[in-house]
């Protein structure tokens, strides 16, 4: 499995002595991950961070098994013990921002990159949830292998690819037993869409990942075309967007919405129509974001 590795040093994502913060679960994929990053950029270069929500019964073993595995690798340990508040709310939502929050103080602290162990599996599972749940072409980019100091190694890998480069290394992992419920769509997802895909085409999940790439590149001509509509400023008149075809009118829409923001406001670009309808006046166009005319 020594592709693997040299898979991953090929992205240029680890490098020798650059620092970086694992984010380890005990699972396959940040296993895998946490070795190559070991292996490329050195012990001394990584450390990891596992966060224990004390949800599961086997949370502790988990924790157990991140610790001894740290203290194989010779990698410094960050143990992060959170309680899931009383509000109700999105279980999964909640955990990953409290993952990835205290994964990006450290890697601060640090100046370091915060690394996870996404594979292109998980990327062909984001797509196709993303093309059922979010209208929009943005809905069909999945993640990027960089985005900030976070970044991304294992993308061009299966778990299957994972699982392989653990066992050739004699490195056990732990399996989260709630990827075996219904209760989450990605689970569904996992267990049902992706087996029935592959038995239309036996390349069904290579090409989902691919196709996702490809709008990654496209999307940033889209975003040299959009920069030159609106010629560096932070308004377009309407006149001139009326005149732009309606494609990217849509995409000049939802850039000024989002530059207001500071995030994603997808259901701007829905309001085109209503916006060049206005006249003088103001108009709601979700996520906080007000057009005014």
């Amino acid at each position: 499995m020594s592709d693997v590795l040299e898979r991953v040093r090929a992205t240029g994502l680890l490098a020798e002595e650059r620092p970086v913060v694992v984010l380890l679960s005990g699972g396959r994929d940040s296993v895998c991950l946490l070795d190559c990053a070991v292996r490329i950029a050195g012990a001394a270069s990584v450390s990891a961070l596992h966060v224990n929500y004390g949800l599961r019964d086997g949370a502790g073993d988990d924790e157990r098994h991140c610790r001894a595995l740290c203290d194989e690798l010779g990698v410094a340990l960050d143990v992060e013990h959170a309680r899931r508040p009383e509000a109700p709310g999105n279980l999964q939502a909640w955990a990953r921002d409290v993952r990835l929050g205290a994964g990006i103080r450290r890697a601060l602290r640090q100046a370091a990159d915060l690394a996870t162990g996404h594979t292109a599996t998980d990327q062909a599972e984001t797509v196709l949830y993303r093309l059922a749940a979010s209208p929009g072409r943005r809905a069909l980019l999945g993640m990027g292998a960089r985005d900030g100091r976070l970044v991304r190694p294992l993308l061009g890998l299966t778990r299957e690819d994972t699982a392989g480069h653990c066992r050739h290394r004699g490195l056990d992992w732990r399996e989260d037993p709630t990827n075996g419920t219904d209760a989450y769509a990605r689970n569904r997802i996992r267990a049902e869409l992706l087996p029935a895909l592959r038995r239309v085409h036996p390349a069904a999940e290579r090409n989902v990942v691919r196709t996702a790439a490809l709008l990654r590149d496209e999307a940033e001509v889209l975003d040299d075309v959009v920069d030159t509509a609106l010629g560096g400023r932070d308004r377009i008149a309407v006149e001139h967007l009326a005149l732009l075809p309606r494609a990217l009118a849509r995409l000049v829409v939802r850039r000024l919405a989002e530059e207001v923001v500071g995030g994603l406001c997808g259901r701007a670009a829905t309001r085109l129509d209503d916006i060049l309808a206005l006249g003088d006046g103001a108009l709601d166009v979700g996520d906080g974001v007000r057009a005014i005319v």
